[in-house]
């Protein structure tokens, strides 16, 4: 994305936003420990992994490997390490639970239909994820309410009864200039398949580059509806108060 980085006013946003995402961040690890950053290898996982480095804060940071990731997204997890001393917390599916899903439907049933897409997530993210979330208070994510039709009414926080815990969106607000100009300005480590064209990265055989002008998330599952693109980690709730 090109951003204009002699802004003055898009600089002096992100400085106040960046300021106040670490306000928060502060106040989670304080008042909703354990609490853990869910880093999807996006570039807005990458701005919260930063803030969180940047200000040592006591917030654990963990990703998921599907099994089916793009060898961009491991070279990151390692560029990670070097550049911040971050040994990240991997979470891996279960091998029965992805050796059945094969078994019955194949290795690239997920393209039939959306039940079975749905299915393949489950096994290979959600369940992963409810391991990673147990007995933590708090989940971070980097969600933003720009990035699909799912997202445009997403809190900062909520209380995600499916997983027993708060969970927050701090970049909610941020636009995609925003975040970029975060990165840049502060040279945080991303995903080279941002600069070919994913502005969502997700497993390989599920996201593609996408064209000038297409929606951020029209890559990911793009044989679907756009107004069910989730994979079942994030329950958007319908009506909640923002915190």
């Amino acid at each position: 994305m090109n951003i204009d980085l002699d802004d003055i006013e898009l600089l002096a946003t992100v400085d106040r936003q960046a300021e106040a995402v670490t306000t928060l961040l502060t106040t989670i690890a304080s008042d909703y420990a354990p609490a853990t950053l869910a880093a999807g290898m996006g570039v807005e996982g990458m701005v919260l992994t930063d803030i969180i480095m940047r200000n040592k804060l006591p917030i654990e940071i963990f990703s998921l490997d599907t099994g089916r990731l793009p060898a961009e997204t491991y070279d990151l997890m390692q560029r990670l390490k070097r550049h911040y001393g971050l040994t990240l917390k991997i979470f891996f599916p279960r091998h029965d639970l992805v050796e059945s899903y094969v078994r019955e439907h194949g290795i690239n049933a997920f393209y039939e239909s959306v039940e079975l897409r749905k299915a393949c997530c489950h096994a290979r993210k959600v369940e992963p994820l409810k391991r990673a979330l147990a007995g933590k208070k708090a989940w971070i994510t980097g969600m933003r309410a720009e990035q699909s039709e799912t997202r445009t009414e997403l809190p900062v926080q909520f209380y995600d009864a499916a997983n027993g815990l708060e969970k927050f969106n701090p970049l909610v607000g941020w636009t995609e200039a925003e975040v970029w100009t975060y990165v840049k300005t502060r040279d945080v480590p991303y995903s080279r398949l941002h600069d070919k064209g994913y502005p969502s990265i997700g497993c390989a055989p599920c996201t593609r580059a996408v064209a000038p002008g297409e929606h951020v998330r029209s890559g990911r599952w793009w044989w679907e509806d756009p107004s069910g693109k989730e994979c079942g980690i994030h329950v958007i709730p319908v009506a909640v108060n923002a915190a």
